[in-house]
Formats: C-alpha cells, sequence, structure tokens
C-alpha cells in the first residue's frame, strides 16, 4: 500500500511528519534511486526508499519507553562529541527518539520511542499537550512574581511565553519549590523566564508529559509503557476491564446470643427441673 514519504519516515523514526518533510525538501530522500519530491508515495514492499543512503526497515515494531534522564546528559538519539545521550542509556536494538527536550542540566521524565506518529503529537504546539515540573529557585517567590509568570513573560529575543500554571510547593532553605505546567517548550523557558523574575533556576525535574507520569523511576532507569498508558498518550480509550459476577448466598437472619431460651415444660405443663431461664 502507497503511503506518502513523510508518514513512512516518521513510522521508521525519523521524527515528526514536519521534519521528514524537510528531509525531503533537502534532497535526503530518494525513491529507488531517484530523488524524492514532497508529496510523493511508496510502498515499502516494492519500493527501495533511502533516507541519506540508508533504506528504510521494512515494518520495525513500535517501541514506547519512558525514562528517567539525569543531569549532564543529552536529549538526542546520538551525539557529537563525547558526551552521553539519553539513547546511550537503553541498551536495546533499533531506533528510538527522545520525545521533547530537557536541556543538559536539567533532568526527568523522556519518552524514547521510534512512533513519529505519536512524536509528531505530543512536539507539534497545536496539540497543546501539557508537560509538568518540579523547580526549584534560588528566592522565595512574592504574589508579584507568581502573577506574571502565569500571565507570560517576553523574553530576551521579543517573544511572550503562553500563560502557565504556577504553584508554590515548599520552601527549601532560602529557596522553594514550585510547580510549573505549561503547553509549550520553548529552549531553556523555565530558566529564562526565572531569571527575568529575579528567581534563579537551581534544579528542574520533568514529572509529565501529557498523561505520561514520571512515577517511581530513579535517575537513569527506564521502562516499558503499559498498553494502557500508550492508549492515553494517543488520545484513545483504555481497554475496559472484564467484569467479574459474585454468586451470593441468601442473607441468614443473624441470631442474637443475648435472647433468653424458652423454658423447657414437662406434659403437665410444669417447668422441667432441667429448664433453662
Amino acid at each position: 500500500m502507497q503511503e506518502r514519504l513523510q508518514k513512512l519516515l516518521a513510522q521508521a523514526g525519523y521524527g515528526s511528519r514536519r521534519a521528514c518533510e524537510e528531509f525531503i525538501v533537502a534532497g535526503r530522500v530518494r525513491v529507488n534511486g531517484q530523488i524524492a519530491v514532497l508529496g510523493q508515495k511508496a510502498d515499502l514492499a516494492v519500493d527501495n526508499v533511502t533516507m541519506d543512503g540508508k533504506p528504510l526497515p521494512r515494518a520495525e515494531t513500535l517501541t514506547y519507553i519512558a525514562l528517567y534522564k539525569p543531569r549532564n546528559v543529552l536529549s538526542a538519539a546520538e551525539g557529537h562529541d563525547d558526551r552521553q545521550t539519553v539513547r546511550d542509556l537503553i541498551p536495546i536494538d533499533g531506533h528510538l527518539y527522545p520525545v521533547g527536550r530537557l536541556d543538559w542540566d536539567s533532568e526527568g521524565l523522556i519518552l524514547m520511542t521510534n512512533d513519529g506518529e505519536l512524536t509528531n503529537k505530543l512536539t507539534h504546539p497545536r496539540f497543546g499537550h501539557e508537560k509538568e515540573y518540579r523547580v526549584l529557585v534560588a528566592r522565595k517567590p512574592d504574589e508579584k512574581q507568581f502573577e506574571a509568570w502565569r500571565r507570560g513573560v517576553v523574553l530576551d529575543d521579543g517573544d511572550k511565553t503562553a500563560p502557565a500554571e504556577v504553584n508554590f510547593l515548599s520552601t527549601s532553605g532560602k529557596g522553594a519549590w514550585i510547580r510549573v505546567v505549561m503547553g509549550e517548550g520553548k529552549k531553556r523557558q523555565i530558566r529564562e523566564v526565572g531569571r527575568l523574575l529575579g528567581l534563579p533556576v537551581v534544579k528542574i525535574i520533568r514529572l509529565r508529559i501529557g498523561t505520561l507520569k514520571l512515577g517511581s523511576l530513579k535517575p537513569r532507569q527506564w521502562r516499558y509503557l503499559t498498553a494502557d498508558e500508550i492508549a492515553e498518550l494517543k488520545g484513545k480509550e483504555k481497554a475496559p476491564k472484564p467484569v467479574v459476577k459474585y454468586s451470593r448466598r441468601p442473607a441468614q437472619k443473624p441470631v442474637s446470643k443475648d435472647k433468653p431460651k424458652r423454658p423447657i415444660s414437662n406434659r403437665d405443663g410444669k417447668p422441667s427441673k432441667k429448664a433453662h431461664y
């Protein structure tokens, strides 16, 4: 079955459809040896489609992994220097790419997958998937700083951040832990907003991407997503749980232990010597 090339590239794990369209325009994609054009279709069962000279795999099993990225690790599938990447932390074969990004000095939840469709859904601004962070700032914020952060802050490049949910969590020495929930992710956005508001950021931990939560993972730990987690990320309903029916026995009337026993009478109607009261 023929599909658009950007979809085939995305399914092969080369990124979102928009990113794959740029690869096609740049002449990096070929079909049966010929440079592909935007809008072209192909069938991997009969056509030879290559990306930078590498043939697209026929049908790779889709993989979904939640990873706790530690600090000082790149949020990239491949590094351009000797620094460690998130891909280095997962010792399994196949294409895997991080969804979204975390700064070099930030930590927390990273979704690793080869599902280009889901990558596009979780990263494209028009879908507005929330990301939740636990942030340590060097000073205790006042309400004025909170309100400015919630409304949006104009960055040095002139762009204004979108409204965000920002709440106080707890104090930490002279600073404080705050919770930040936002639907966008400009480069170093939380750190830049904190700097402009006079709240230097000390630490950032991402707790959630859409419906996916970090949970009990520790730095460098990873796990496969459950079927329900994948369905929720894709916006699908969970599979209904089977209804277990239990048979009920007829209810029995409780016997009161406090009720006195009737006396036992003999044939003459007189109480028996063995009667109990």
